[in-house]
């Protein structure tokens, strides 16, 4: 199984904010769209950053309110972890676990084509597991 049948299913879609925007704007995006984490791209597209809920929480720890008027920019992670459409679920899953991170944008030669969660693999497994159990219980009936 690869990332591209996640993608498949969930679609395409990613939310992205500019770097210059501020945590506030970052957390209310956040919000109305329900989501764990933003990308924030530059000028010409590219994945420059990413700001996750862990992200503002360490920001305003460490620099109280006034964080949330601060840019994007001051808080997101900058190496950004990405993956292909053809690397394997399982793959997808130790990177996560070793980098401790729950979102991995998807790249097409450099060009943002999706994203996918922790949610999103854990999801995909459970299904493949079910859909063994199935086969594995219609074949031990027909045995």
């Amino acid at each position: 199984m690869t990332v591209s049948i996640i993608l498949a299913a969930k679609g395409r879609e990613v939310t992205t904010i500019e770097p210059g925007a501020t945590m506030k704007s970052a957390m209310a995006l956040l919000a109305e769209k329900r989501i764990g984490a933003v990308l924030a791209l530059g000028a010409d597209h590219r994945i420059v950053g990413i700001l996750s809920e862990r992200d503002i929480v360490r920001a305003i720890a460490e620099r109280g309110p006034a964080a949330l008027d601060e840019p994007v920019s001051r808080s997101m992670t900058r190496n950004v972890s990405t993956c292909t459409e053809s690397e394997t679920i399982a793959s997808v899953m130790e990177r996560m676990t070793e980098g401790k991170f729950r979102h991995l944008p998807v790249v097409d030669q450099g060009r943002l084509v999706g994203i996918i969660s922790i949610g999103d693999v854990v999801k995909d497994r459970l299904q493949e597991m079910e859909r063994d159990s199935t086969a594995m219980h219609d074949y031990i009936l027909n045995a």
